[in-house]
């Protein structure tokens, strides 16, 4: 989704929402620095800035002065909830949002379900970068089983524009 954004954008921001109403398993500013390990992993870090942000996503964007949100979609479900939580954003003078659909065959993998299964010791190295399935195993508790170095859902390789 990242190098979609390079597309048609001169600076990207991915963004580290801290959202009051869940209960993250990271402080924003660890998911920050594995955001930032997995887009250096890319290749990606020169063109691309992590930022935390606190608050309402539209006050951000309009004290940063972004021109347009962009939010990535695995399904209908995420369409509809996103599309709801982008007319609320327009309503507080947010840009408009962008949807940009996910890669087919990562529409299974959401963030709870790689956390569910790695709490119960399941391999999730093809799902996450090795530095955040060994940071979910940490925090579980768990011993992870040997890395096989393959990585889908972060990869941003030319192909998978």
């Amino acid at each position: 989704m990242v190098r979609q954004c390079l597309a048609f954008a001169d600076n990207v921001v991915v963004g580290v929402a801290e959202n009051v109403s869940k209960t993250p398993l990271f402080t924003p500013e660890k998911r920050q620095k594995l955001a930032e390990k997995t887009l250096r992993e890319a290749d990606l870090d020169t063109l691309v800035n992590v930022e935390i942000i606190p608050g309402l996503l539209a006050k951000y964007c309009q004290k940063r002065g972004i021109d347009v949100i962009v939010k990535g979609v695995r399904n209908a479900s995420d369409f509809d909830y996103e599309s709801s939580m982008s007319q609320m954003n327009l309503h507080l003078g947010a840009p408009p949002t962008v949807f940009v659909a996910g890669r087919l065959g990562l529409a299974h993998i959401s963030s709870s379900m790689v956390k569910e299964v790695a709490r119960y010791g399941v391999d999730i190295f093809d799902m996450v970068n090795v530095e955040t399935a060994a940071a979910l195993y940490d925090v579980f508790r768990i011993k992870p089983p040997q890395a096989r170095g393959k990585v889908i859902a972060a990869r941003f390789d030319q192909n998978g524009k």
